[in-house]
């Protein structure tokens, strides 16, 4: 099958383009950027006055599958993922049997292709079960398909089993992706803590509980000259410690997501389980360092960080209420206005943090419009003006704080292997 789309302002950073110009896509593949193509084809999208882009890779996202799948499965992950602009998905192991094991890699990846509207890459565990311990079996791991290694929303607690885990996947050239959090020090908390937690009555979590994590997980990397990857950093003294790191020359990589540079703890009032997150949304500081972070080149990707849940799960009192958001479907439109429309970055640098940087830092194939390339593309309105339905997700999960919120920018067509998996906003039926 062969598709043309004619008329964008194709950027990709990855070969230098920023201009106008049409893509031909044959057999699943690129065949050529170029001016005025002129080729008959199956469909052809007029992309006039619209960006077109690599498609997004979240390297940050729970599907759910096997195990969970009330909250979440695999097509309806990845449904609603190609409905935000993202083409491939990297899926955390919190899964019922967690992804510690080639047959949970393989069983992810055949469901996948059997039933996904986007790519998928598991994400293994570090450790058998989560449970901090024993470490799984990298090689195996990898050849069966993983693509990195992370303990998912667990911090790991132990130095010695972090330092042991560096190594082992050091060999095997796998990422390791972690979340900091020092447990013993958020003491339980439930959200920010600071002027709004006072006010709510709640336990607050202090930065400081992400920050002493962080500076830890770089000084372990930097004394064994290994790569670590921190994800959702929320905090300006996160940001400040990679800043510095980078400059030292450590090798370290970060992502963000929409969530920190979009909204604050405020959105906690009214006790919005929904906004019940973790980490937790902090201080406007906080949201404006994340922003000079991205600017400047700190802060290595924006990934979506999605969490769904089954209402059951949110629908509570703060305090017993899971901590999560569903944001896939809003990852890319919120980054689209929030980032590119208020805060200056330029589509170029969109396209770095949402695809480029994410596949490198993976080390997948994706990310790029270079010919030969698998057609992973978006086509992006920025000017079109649309309002955030939770009851609209095609996730199983609808707990968004953005429910209702008018954003700016939106995927007009999605394009998969070479297949529309999104056509004029809609999601095609496969």
């Amino acid at each position: 099958m062969k598709i043309l789309i004619k008329g964008g302002h194709v950027v990709d950073p990855s070969n230098n383009v920023d201009k106008t110009a049409d893509i031909l896509i044959r057999d699943g593949k690129i065949a050529a950027v170029a001016e005025n193509i002129d080729e008959v084809c199956e469909s052809v999208i007029n992309a006039d006055g619209m960006y077109v882009v690599p498609g997004a890779v979240d390297m940050n996202a729970a599907l759910c599958e096997p195990g969970l799948e009330y909250r979440e499965d695999i097509a309806s992950g990845t449904k609603a993922a190609a409905a935000g602009g993202i083409t491939s998905v990297a899926a955390m192991p919190g899964t019922s049997p967690v992804c510690d094991s080639a047959a949970v890699v393989r069983f992810i990846i055949s469901v996948a292709k059997e039933r996904g509207y986007a790519n998928v890459y598991p994400i293994a565990a570090l450790s058998k079960g989560l449970c901090g311990k024993e470490l799984t079996e990298v090689g195996d791991l990898k050849e069966n398909g993983a693509v990195a290694l992370s303990e998912g929303i667990k911090s790991v607690e132990s130095p010695s089993f972090l330092r042991k885990a560096l190594q082992y996947s050091s060999m095997f050239d796998m990422p390791v992706i972690v979340h900091c959090e020092d447990k013993d020090f958020s003491d339980g908390g439930y959200m920010n803590e600071g002027t709004v937690s006072a006010r709510l009555g709640l336990r607050g979590i202090n930065a400081a509980a992400e920050e002493i994590h962080a500076a830890r997980n770089i000084l372990i990397a930097k004394a064994l000259g290994c790569k670590i990857h921190l994800t959702h950093i929320s905090t300006a003294g996160t940001v400040e410690i990679v800043r510095r790191a980078k400059a030292d020359g450590i090798k370290v990589t970060c992502d963000t997501a929409p969530q920190y540079f979009a909204l604050t703890e405020d959105a906690v009032d009214g006790f919005d389980t929904n906004a019940k997150l973790n980490p937790p949304l902090r201080a406007k500081s906080d949201v404006e360092a994340i922003k000079a972070g991205l600017a400047d080149g700190t802060i290595d990707a924006v990934a979506s960080s999605h969490m769904p849940y089954h209402a059951d799960e949110k629908r509570c009192e703060f305090a017993a209420a899971a901590s999560g958001m569903s944001s896939l479907e809003t990852s890319i439109p919120v980054t689209l206005d929030y980032l590119v429309g208020r805060g200056g970055v330029s589509m170029s640098d969109f396209v770095k943090l949402t695809a480029l940087n994410p596949a490198k830092i993976l080390g997948i194939d994706k990310g790029t419009l270079g010919v030969g390339a698998d057609a992973d593309i978006a086509v992006l309105d920025l000017e079109k003006e649309h309002t955030i339905r939770a009851d609209e997700f095609r996730s199983k999960g609808h707990n968004t704080p953005f429910d209702g919120f008018k954003v700016k920018g939106k995927p007009e067509y999605v394009i998969v292997g070479g297949k529309i998996v999104v056509n004029k906003g809609n999601l095609e039926e496969m």
